[in-house]
């Protein structure tokens, strides 16, 4: 890291936010948190405003999903994207 960024501070990209928040959902989940995905409609309404600050898409679009297989647990996140006319 930089002097000046260190200084002033380094701005988050705002997919690396979303990432640790993702992250330490899923690690609360993973240390016994709450047994129901009480978080999945707050992730996606999140999800949905960051996706709408880069592509225009339908919040209908965005469907969070937790399975659970055997021993883990699995967060399905399906984005449908809008077609792009060139």
């Amino acid at each position: 890291m930089s002097f000046l960024a260190r200084l002033f501070g380094e701005k988050k990209k705002t997919a690396e936010i979303a990432k640790n928040r993702l992250s330490l959902l899923i690690a609360h989940e993973r240390a016994g948190g709450s047994p129901t995905a009480d978080f999945l409609p707050a992730l996606q309404r999140e999800l949905i405003e960051v996706i709408s600050k880069y592509v225009a898409v339908n919040p209908d679009d965005i469907k969070v999903h937790l399975d659970k297989q055997d021993n883990m647990e699995v967060l399905e996140v399906n984005i449908v994207l809008p077609e792009q006319n060139r």
